[in-house]
């Protein structure tokens, strides 16, 4: 579904990203994996360089591949609220 900027909405976004990544299986993200990225990415951005966000999400996504899916939020809200109290 397109706003009326004609952009597409994050979800339909997220969906149609997900299909061209075979090895996520066609499974996007959570609703808490999605708030726990976000989450990291403003802890990125506002303690570093804003574009240390986009980089920190790729960085994490490396690490997390082959991980448990039911443990992605978890780790990253955990690492979140470290880096954003140092």
């Amino acid at each position: 579904m397109n706003d009326s900027s004609g952009a597409m909405s994050v979800d339909a976004w997220l969906a149609r990203f997900a299909a061209e990544l075979p090895e996520m299986g066609g499974s996007g993200l959570s609703a808490d994996d999605r708030s726990a990225l976000l989450d990291l990415a403003r802890v990125a951005a506002h303690r570093s360089e804003r574009i240390a966000a986009p980089l920190t999400t790729f960085l994490l996504g490396l690490a997390l591949a082959g991980s448990p899916s039911e443990e992605w939020a978890a780790r990253i809200g955990a690492i979140a609220t470290r880096l954003d109290r140092d």
